[in-house]
């Protein structure tokens, strides 16, 4: 007895030790604060871990210029606010019309510091529960079976404190730069650090490292007070009109783009950084050579006894030597707070900078793991929006109900209509949903079908990569076909080497609508489920597998696919035929001749008519069908009693009298259309 005794207090001072959450953000930036925000709005128990004292600590030191490069459009010409999220690449999503970002600055690309601003009230106006200056060092597993995903995730701060989580999300960012090592890169100043006052480099000679953002950026705010500047990378400049891919070079830093290609000494390179060798003269000057000179050379004995290009080639193109070079090459996750345990791996290639994870945001070396953010961008790492907040605060909200769904039990938010509302409900879908519009061809809107296609259900924004999963994850039921909703650019329209201005490059009629180049809707339709290996075997570049009917919504240069003869009308036939019915209104006069004339209604006669509901006639609207040719003109007959020609009784008895049909009531019209 005291041995157990003993064991148990034991247990009860070890189980003092970790103060336990359900849930552990670490990271109190966009992602972070977006997924708390979610987290509370749901009630659950959770915790933010933020090393610095204020939310945002990435924008306090960068960009380093201070301009963003997020659009703020303050004015569209639309009051629905779902459609002017589409503009505003800076706002979270939350209830309080308060925090919209256009509230704090008026300028197109707004600056760092109101962003900072702008997340210290998201946080304390919403009561986000943050904890500051507590930096995690250190993240392991502890294994239980009686966690939610057999194991808890202890975590360990500066302090040695420590904290106990059932599931962690991972929104810290990639903030580590990226630094590139060869002989010399001593000499070279890094992008955080360098000084970002013009008169420091006046009348210098400057190489820039990377050709992203942050080296333009920097280009730019030198670009009138420097002998010239030269930019050396790896890849060529990829501009984003033209990948459309808004992490690529943007409009407002490339004037460098100008000064190399009309002759004013500015200029690009391209060449692999890790081949260079920077030498130091005793003037200070920095010489670039390559790194296969300096093979059995000794660095320190001077440039005199190494052998640089311009001896062998005496026009190479960095002779020059330089005042400056500048490391601008972007940042990379930090994995070296988690245990091996954990199983967090680099990705490869070019997203080897970001955590290894599934189409579901989830890593794939451990279950419960979610990272959420820029550092989750590897899903669509140059397609999409995942890595800025325009992008990833629609897929954390996929993330919450993901995790709402399967820890609690609370399927995927969804909406079930009549089959009579499908082409409405996909129209205002594809004209106002701002998830869609950014997270083209990664979120989706799926449609269920209801058995006989008499309803469907409608999800919201579903991540299309875990399409196959999609019963298991949303706790919804796809036994009876599907209809997938996705926006995507042309096949063959984006890239670095693209001229996307050429002439004649959008479509303009409904019959050529695949080959549409800019942004539109898709529509995929499915008689069942994809599997996952239809998944993998999906064709290159293709978002989902081959469906078993597919319909493009031809591209429009307003963005308002409200036509009704280029995007309505071939939108409802290509439903129709997909599910076998009319999918048109009638009105009450064509469903009482339909009941005599074919044996099965269409739906919108069945759930209106028939049921004794629809839209009551009037003058207008039955003037309105004449004048469309939709019903015939009685206006010109002499009706007799007292009863207006105008009225529904009328309606009925003249149809009586032209058709030689007897009026009956409506439930006897039922039951004779039975029988």
């Amino acid at each position: 007895l005291g041995l157990a005794l003993y064991a148990s207090n034991l247990c009860a001072m070890s189980g003092a030790a970790f103060l336990y959450h359900d849930y552990c953000v670490i990271g109190a930036g966009p992602a972070g604060l977006q997924a708390a925000y979610f987290l509370q709005r749901a009630g659950r128990d959770y915790i933010v871990f933020e090393r610095s004292h204020a939310p945002g600590s990435f924008f306090a030191l960068y960009p380093r210029h201070r301009k963003l490069i997020s659009i703020n459009k303050q004015y569209t010409g639309k009051s629905n606010s779902e459609f002017n999220l589409r503009h505003d690449w800076n706002s979270l999503l939350s209830h309080d019309r308060r925090l919209l970002f256009r509230r704090y600055s008026r300028d197109f690309f707004p600056n760092a510091d109101t962003m900072v601003r702008y997340l210290e009230d998201f946080a304390s106006l919403l009561k986000l529960r943050v904890q500051y200056n507590t930096a995690i060092i250190h993240v392991t597993l502890e294994k239980n079976e009686q966690a939610w995903n057999g194991h808890y995730f202890l975590l360990t701060d500066q302090d040695r404190k420590n904290y106990k989580c059932s599931s962690l999300l991972v929104a810290a960012g990639t903030w580590v730069p990226n630094v590139v090592n060869f002989p010399g890169s001593e000499y070279v100043e890094g992008y955080e650090t360098v000084s970002i006052n013009p008169e420091d480099f006046t009348g210098q000679t400057v190489l820039i490292l990377g050709r992203g953002n942050s080296a333009f950026e920097t280009a730019e705010n030198i670009l009138g007070v420097t002998n010239f500047i030269h930019m050396v990378s790896r890849s060529r400049v990829r501009l984003s009109w033209a990948t459309h891919y808004v992490g690529d070079l943007r409009a407002i830093n490339n004037g460098l783009l100008d000064t190399y290609q009309l002759k004013s000494l500015d200029g690009l390179l391209e060449g692999d950084l890790e081949d260079l060798a920077i030498v130091k003269d005793k003037k200070g000057k920095l010489h670039i050579t390559l790194r296969f000179y300096l093979e059995n050379r000794n660095i320190s004995a001077g440039i005199d006894s190494i052998t640089l290009p311009q001896d062998e080639l005496d026009n190479f193109a960095t002779r020059a030597p330089y005042d400056r070079v500048i490391r601008c090459l972007g940042w990379k996750f930090d994995f070296s707070i988690y245990n091996r345990s954990l199983r967090m791996m680099p990705g490869k290639g070019n997203i080897k900078k970001y955590p290894q994870i599934k189409p579901s945001y989830e890593s794939r070396g451990t279950r419960g793991l979610f990272v959420l953010g820029t550092a989750s961008h590897s899903v669509d790492f140059r397609k999409s929006a995942g890595g800025f907040i325009h992008g990833f605060r629609y897929t954390t909200r996929a993330v919450h109900r993901l995790l709402e769904n399967r820890h609690h039990g609370v399927p995927w938010p969804s909406t079930v209509y009549p089959i009579t509302q499908l082409t409405n409900s996909i129209i205002k879908r594809v004209n106002e949903a701002s998830g869609l519009y950014q997270m083209f061809s990664v979120l989706a809107d799926i449609i269920l079908l209801r058995e006989n296609a008499t309803e469907f259900e409608y999800l919201e924004e579903y991540p299309i990569g875990v399409l196959a999963e999609l019963e298991m994850q949303t706790g919804r039921k796809a036994r009876n076909g599907l209809f997938v909703i996705i926006m995507e650019y042309g096949r063959n329209f984006s890239g670095a080497d693209k001229d996307v201005f050429y002439y004649n490059r959008a479509v303009g009629e409904a019959q050529h609508a695949w080959q549409s180049n800019f942004l539109h809707p898709v529509i995929y339709y499915y008689k069942h489920l994809p599997t996952e290996r239809e998944m993998r075997l999906r064709p290159p570049d293709w978002p989902l597998p081959r469906p078993n009917a597919i319909h493009h919504v031809v591209e429009d240069f307003l963005t308002d696919w409200t036509a009704p003869n280029a995007h309505i009308l071939p939108l409802r036939r290509f439903l129709e035929n997909c599910l076998g019915t009319d999918l048109r209104n009638f009105f009450a006069e064509s469903c009482f001749l339909f009941a005599f004339t074919h044996q099965k209604l269409p739906p919108s006669c069945q759930q209106g008519y028939v049921r004794m509901q629809g839209l009551l006639g009037s003058q207008e609207l039955r003037q309105h069908a004449v004048q469309a040719g939709l019903l015939q003109d009685y206006t010109h007959t002499d009706f007799s009693g007292d009863r207006p020609p105008d009225s529904h009784h009328g309606s009925q008895e003249h149809l009586r009298r032209d058709h030689g049909i007897p009026l009956r009531p409506l439930q006897h019209l039922v039951n004779a259309k039975d029988e």
